[in-house]
């Protein structure tokens, strides 16, 4: 791991296994209100049922957020890792009825908590493009 890599995968490592380690044991309302709003946006994963859906969102995000603090893990890998993760929150902010203003992009106040997430989309592509191509730079 570069170290300017550092605090961008620890912080947003820590927040991904703090997360996933909360969700381990979701159940009932809980778990049935994650997933309704998993399957608005993805309609697919309504295969799944509430609990077993919670339960491999939390493995999910434990393991993107392990992947992220462990050195080894090369930064382009993890960086795929967290803009798929990243990406999926940005479609479920845009497919859930009342996040965003009519026409607009823009959220609600409903809508801000996961509007901002657009960000683990940008340190994803970071990581991706900042390690396909720092060997270019050292070839030149």
């Amino acid at each position: 791991m570069k170290l300017a890599h550092l605090p961008l995968r620890v912080s947003i490592g820590a927040y991904f296994l703090n997360s996933g380690l909360q969700k381990r044991n979701l159940e009932g309302a809980a778990a049935e209100s994650m997933h309704g709003m998993a399957v608005t946006a993805v309609p697919q994963l309504g295969q799944f049922e509430p609990a077993r859906f919670a339960k491999l969102l939390a493995y999910s995000e434990v393991a993107l957020g392990a992947a992220l603090v462990a050195p080894f893990v090369p930064a382009p890998l993890v960086g795929l890792g967290l803009t798929a993760f990243g990406a999926g929150l940005v479609q479920l902010y845009l497919k859930t009825p009342g996040l965003r203003e009519p026409g607009s992009i823009r959220p609600t106040q409903q809508g801000a908590g996961l509007a901002k997430d657009v960000w683990l989309v940008g340190a994803g592509l970071t990581l991706v493009l900042e390690g396909l191509t720092h060997g270019r730079r050292r070839r030149s």
